[in-house]
């Protein structure tokens, strides 16, 4: 049996995420790859993040931080973003530590869905 994904999801990581990072399928919804994105984060899995990223976007690299431990993910709201949609929006807070300290990521995020597969448009940052 696998560990508990880090997206709190409640299902194993092979059951959840890795069924998208290193098993090959598209997520069907936005707030699905919205959970694969915060579990590529966790795991340092950039090429994943590279490939879910819409490329009007993408950084030209993505770097993660060795003292970023990150702590969980709340989904707090999905709008569109089902699998017969072209977009979608996923309002969110994942929680991390760094040097010890509590910090709270709180962002709504755009997603578009081309050609069958949802990607990772931006994100506006939110007050704490």
């Amino acid at each position: 049996m696998s560990d508990p994904c880090p997206c709190e999801s409640g299902l194993a990581y092979d059951a959840c995420c890795d069924r998208y990072i290193d098993g090959g399928e598209l997520p069907e919804t936005a707030a699905q790859l919205m959970r694969s994105r915060y579990t590529a984060f966790t795991l340092g899995e950039i090429p994943y993040l590279q490939r879910t990223w819409h490329p009007s976007t993408r950084p030209s690299s993505i770097e993660t931080d060795d003292k970023v431990r990150w702590l969980g993910l709340k989904i707090r709201r999905a709008e569109k973003g089902a699998a017969d949609d072209d977009e979608g929006m996923v309002e969110f807070v994942a929680r991390y530590k760094i040097d010890g300290r509590g910090h709270r990521l709180h962002e709504i995020s755009r997603f578009v869905k081309e050609n069958g597969q949802w990607l990772y448009v931006d994100g506006k940052l939110l007050p704490k």
